[in-house]
């Protein structure tokens, strides 16, 4: 089993400032993400693991280069794979085309991990991989947790006529309303074979683990940065799996 994890981050950020490089809990945010990889191929020695990072940002390529005690290739991002509108499936794509023929190697899967969802342990890592290979007809496996809020119930749309539910239903209670998931951005497992079609994430068959609702937020400002902590703190604390990826940040570092 060949696998290619790819780490993904652009230049600059209109919310936060370098949001890729910041600090979080003393260590570079990027650096939880190679954690729970190393941790991860530590566990599964009988696997080939490539890593590769795809950026534009300098300050991301030199703390890969001089900060970090593990392999990592680095593919310096095109232009044209930079902008506010590229999908990120586009980017992942070239990290999978890149590596392909730097290595001469068929990989036969690509699992992506956002760099700004530090908050994962290695049992999602191994549950996503382990979905996407116990069905060779799935195109891809994508986390999730569970939805706090329900478009058939609890979730409102503004409408020529006041406001509305998101979905139209006659749902009583919560309990009653179809199942509903938030993907959290974390981790992402693709067949390169659906890679290499340009589709859109929706347009193969999709799958799904769940992981720990940790209340995730979308790093767009620095109050966001600030909760996260908050409660990245509490579970390094208290869980011993999400602790472990924290504490291991210092075996991978120069």
């Amino acid at each position: 089993m060949k696998i290619l994890f790819t780490i993904c981050g652009r230049a600059g950020s209109k919310g936060i400032k370098n949001k890729n490089i910041i600090d979080f809990l003393e260590y570079p945010l990027p650096f939880y993400t190679v954690s729970v990889i190393e941790l991860y191929k530590k566990q599964n020695p009988d696997l080939y693991c490539d890593v590769v990072l795809n950026t534009d940002s300098k300050e991301l390529m030199d703390l890969f280069t001089n900060k970090l005690n593990f392999s990592v290739d680095i593919i310096e991002r095109k232009e044209n794979l930079g902008l506010d509108n590229t999908p990120k499936i586009e980017v992942i794509k070239n990290c999978y085309e890149v590596m392909k023929n730097k290595k001469l190697i068929d990989y036969d899967l690509v699992v992506d991990l956002d760099i700004t969802s530090p908050l994962r342990t290695v049992s999602d890592v191994s549950n996503l991989i382990n979905m996407k290979l116990d069905d060779g007809a799935t195109d891809i496996v994508f986390s999730v947790t569970a939805s706090r809020r329900n478009p058939y119930f609890n979730m409102v749309k503004k409408t020529d006529h006041g406001y509305g539910r998101v979905i139209t239903s006659d749902y009583n209670a919560r309990q009653e309303a179809p199942e509903v998931f938030d993907m959290n951005a974390s981790l992402y497992a693709y067949s390169p074979d659906f890679l290499v079609q340009r589709k859109g994430i929706f347009d193969g068959k999709c799958e799904a683990i769940v992981m720990q609702d940790t209340a995730v937020l979308d790093l767009d400002h620095e109050s966001d940065l600030e909760l996260m902590q908050v409660i990245a703190e509490f579970l390094y604390r208290k869980q011993v799996e999400y602790g472990e990826v924290r504490e291991n940040i210092m075996n991978i570092l120069k």
